[in-house]
């Protein structure tokens, strides 16, 4: 879609900047995050989701409230688009009592069930038959409620996606399957590792839905998710996106990596002139929905906010060791 048709795209002006909005959190905190992360305060391992805001933003902006997802290790992005507490985020990454799971889980464990957030797991596509057993006990229960799944390319070459996705159409599940396709498996390009059929295509297959849209998109990610959240809610069973997108940064941690010699400085530096934050924003402008004073207005509450959960964080109590065995509110 190009910038002239964002205005007549049918889409609420309210929800295209929420789209924005949430990109533009998640991008701030996350440039928080690496730029407090050298001081060696945060102990916990860090995947953070600079350039892949758009994903984050466009499903979670399609899900109500009660709906719920379940992450992977690179889970902040999802969890502060589901309307996590960032606040809890940094004081998790702290290892403060005030996290939210009172510093016990760290970044790759975010949890908060009052938003729909009912946890992360760094195992590879561990949360998968996790998030069909969350659907399954919607649909016996009768409930007009989503589960979805956020994980990256790398969980299709594990056998429990299959096995997810067979079992979710064989009973007709309301579970959404999000790939967050960023080409990568830690350093190890997608082409050296699974065989040159798209994804989207392995797994329409299957006989399920499946949209395959640019990542760096947040419109085309929102619509893609707000008409596969709608069937599963009228009991239509499961669907698949394919969204595929670019990690800037390094597999864990807060640095560019192209000196590791698997991607070229050029091939990031394409990405970033690619930002899913700047090209939404500017799409946004030329349709006249997101005024220069709006922009300085919202990048300016979100600065404070963002610089608020930094002071909290480091400011907050450390857990007392004999907490460790008493259960968290989640």
């Amino acid at each position: 879609m190009s910038e002239k048709d964002l205005k007549d795209c049918g889409v609420a002006r309210e929800t295209l900047v929420t789209l924005y909005s949430r990109m533009l959190l998640i991008r701030r905190l996350e440039e928080k995050i690496a730029e407090l992360y050298p001081r060696q305060e945060m102990r916990c391992p860090t995947h953070l989701s600079i350039g892949q805001e758009a994903v984050a933003a466009g499903v979670c902006s399609a899900l109500e409230k009660d709906d719920t997802v379940f992450l992977n290790h690179r889970c902040h992005a999802a969890y502060i688009a589901k309307g996590g507490d960032i606040r809890k985020v940094m004081a998790e990454l702290y290892g403060k009592k005030t996290g939210c799971t009172k510093g016990r889980g760290g970044s790759m464990h975010l949890v908060d069930p009052d938003v729909g957030v009912i946890g992360a797991s760094a195992i590879l596509a561990g949360t998968i038959p996790i998030a069909c057993g969350a659907a399954m006990s919607y649909k016996r229960k009768k409930i007009k409620r989503v589960a979805v799944c956020f994980f990256g390319d790398a969980a299709i070459e594990e056998g429990t996606f299959f096995e997810s996705v067979n079992l979710a159409l064989v009973w007709q599940l309301p579970v959404l399957f999000v790939c967050e396709n960023n080409g990568l498996s830690t350093c190890t390009p997608l082409a050296k590792r699974q065989v040159p059929v798209p994804i989207h295509e392995r797994v329409k297959a299957f006989g399920m839905p499946v949209a395959a849209v640019d990542g760096n998109d947040a419109l085309a990610v929102y619509e893609a998710a707000r008409d596969a959240v709608a069937r599963a809610r009228k009991g239509k069973g499961p669907s698949f996106i394919e969204a595929s997108t670019y990690r800037w940064l390094e597999h864990v941690g807060p640095n560019f990596d192209w000196s590791l010699g698997y991607r070229s400085k050029e091939e990031v530096e394409d990405a970033m002139r690619r930002c899913p934050v700047k090209t939404f924003e500017e799409r946004l402008a030329a349709a006249g929905i997101l005024t220069g004073g709006q922009k300085t207005m919202l990048r300016d509450e979100i600065s404070e906010r963002v610089e608020d959960a930094a002071r909290f964080g480091k400011e907050s109590a450390f857990p007392d060791p004999h907490e460790l065995l008493e259960a968290t509110d989640g």
